[in-house]
């Protein structure tokens, strides 16, 4: 149950947002549902967004966009290093905020499915007695901090969190598509992430590549299936 005289901090980690809702739903994200979720009727003490400034279109207009909502925003630029390497990250920026403002709050809400964080939240917790939330798209969220935090509010389950999505309902296009290219379970020993695919439940895998070469070996175990049965038949008729 809620309890709205609870002292709230937010804290988004708006790359970390950004990037799960274009690589999920290729969408863009609905800050304003993100500040209703996370406060939950509750008193607001501070909601900071966490952003990189790296140039580009429209950034400044976004930046404003959010304050216009009710963030704080904090930005800093994206670090390019001499290797051609790019780095933009709030992971301890974020994480020296909560601990300074956590004497004054109840609940920290951390907007962000990275794994990183669950130092931070095992520390909330246990020095400052905090309840400690976090929100994210489950299905690229870690599960090491699903399992760290108090709860855990999965933006998958609605499209109000998106800015119109292009994929939200057409959710079990993957799902779709491995059923179309794989022949019968039985004849292929699935890994777990083939497995969660398939049945369209959320990757334990934080590994983009991975899962990108998993399916791929699929695809070429699916064709050699196939090939072996074009032989069969093949040979069935030269016999005949």
């Amino acid at each position: 149950m809620i309890n709205k005289e609870q002292r709230v901090g937010i804290f988004v980690d708006v790359q970390n947002l950004y990037y799960s809702a274009r690589y999920l739903y290729n969408s863009k994200v609905d800050f304003k549902e993100i500040l209703n979720l996370a406060l939950r009727g509750r008193r607001l003490v501070r909601a900071i967004a966490y952003t990189i400034s790296a140039d580009m279109k429209d950034e400044v207009s976004f930046f404003k966009a959010l304050e216009t909502i009710g963030f704080e925003v904090k930005s800093k630029d994206l670090q390019v290093f001499h290797t051609g390497g790019k780095k933009g990250d709030w992971d301890v920026g974020i994480a020296i905020d909560s601990i300074e403002i956590a004497p004054r709050l109840d609940v920290i809400v951390i907007v962000s499915g990275d794994g990183d964080y669950v130092p931070l939240v095992e520390h909330l917790r246990r020095v400052h007695g905090c309840k400690v939330e976090a929100m994210s798209f489950g299905k690229s969220s870690s599960l090491s901090l699903k399992n760290a935090v108090d709860e855990f509010l999965d933006l998958d389950k609605s499209p109000r969190f998106l800015i119109n999505p292009q994929d939200y309902h057409n959710k079990q296009h993957k799902k779709g598509f491995l059923q179309k290219i794989l022949p019968r379970k039985e004849e292929i020993k699935l890994t777990p992430i083939q497995q969660a695919i398939l049945e369209d439940k959320p990757i334990i895998s934080e590994n983009k590549e991975e899962i990108l070469e998993k399916l791929e070996e699929i695809k070429i175990k699916t064709k050699e299936e196939k090939n072996k049965k074009i032989k069969k038949k093949t040979i069935k008729r030269k016999k005949k």
